[in-house]
């Protein structure tokens, strides 16, 4: 599902509620089966560990830790054993095997999103969102990017709800869901 958009819509802020980041002043977000507003910071955070993938604009990836590192953060805070072998299976799968030890800042803007990608998918989350994630990104490498992102989503079975002001993106999704000054039109 697509989640569009004129900038200060509501998008961003529509998607860390349904991602538990924020907590809305009234009603009730589910994920999963589970009602996220009735349960703790704590809680919140741990559900999203476990049910949720979520890919930003702008990365997010932590720059003391090399690509291989980052992929490997969420199979090892779930207790994963093989964390390292899945992580670099991972990163192979989106291309960038030989770049496992290299540091975000030695990396492009596409190479860093294929990081956040297979890190946000590695657990194979049934959500999976993503705000922009071709907003900070040239054309063609957003192309790339999209193709992963799609291919991912369907190779997985995770629910994808996407943020874009791209309206060729949008296109692609099964549902296309427009917002006006934090409303649905």
């Amino acid at each position: 599902m697509a989640l569009v958009g004129a900038s200060g819509a509501g998008k961003s802020t529509l998607l860390a509620l349904l991602a538990g980041l924020d907590l809305p002043t009234s009603g009730q977000v589910w994920i999963d089966g589970t009602e996220i507003t009735a349960l703790d910071e704590d809680a919140r955070a741990q559900l999203r560990a476990e049910r949720v993938g979520f890919v930003f604009q702008a990365f997010h990836l932590l720059p003391a830790l090399t690509a291989l590192e980052n992929v490997m953060l969420p199979l090892e805070l779930a207790g994963h054993g093989d964390a390292r072998a899945v992580a670099l299976a991972m990163l192979q799968r989106v291309g960038l095997g030989e770049r496992a030890g290299h540091y975000p800042r030695q990396l492009s803007g596409g190479e860093q999103q294929r990081v956040a990608l297979a890190r946000a998918t590695v657990t194979r989350p049934p959500v999976l969102f993503a705000d922009e994630p071709t907003g900070n990104l040239d054309t063609v490498t957003g192309e790339a990017i999209c193709q992963l992102l799609f291919e991912l989503n369907a190779e997985t079975g995770t629910t994808l709800v996407l943020v874009t002001h791209d309206t060729q993106l949008a296109a692609r999704c099964q549902r296309v869901l427009t917002l006006h000054a934090g409303r649905l039109d």
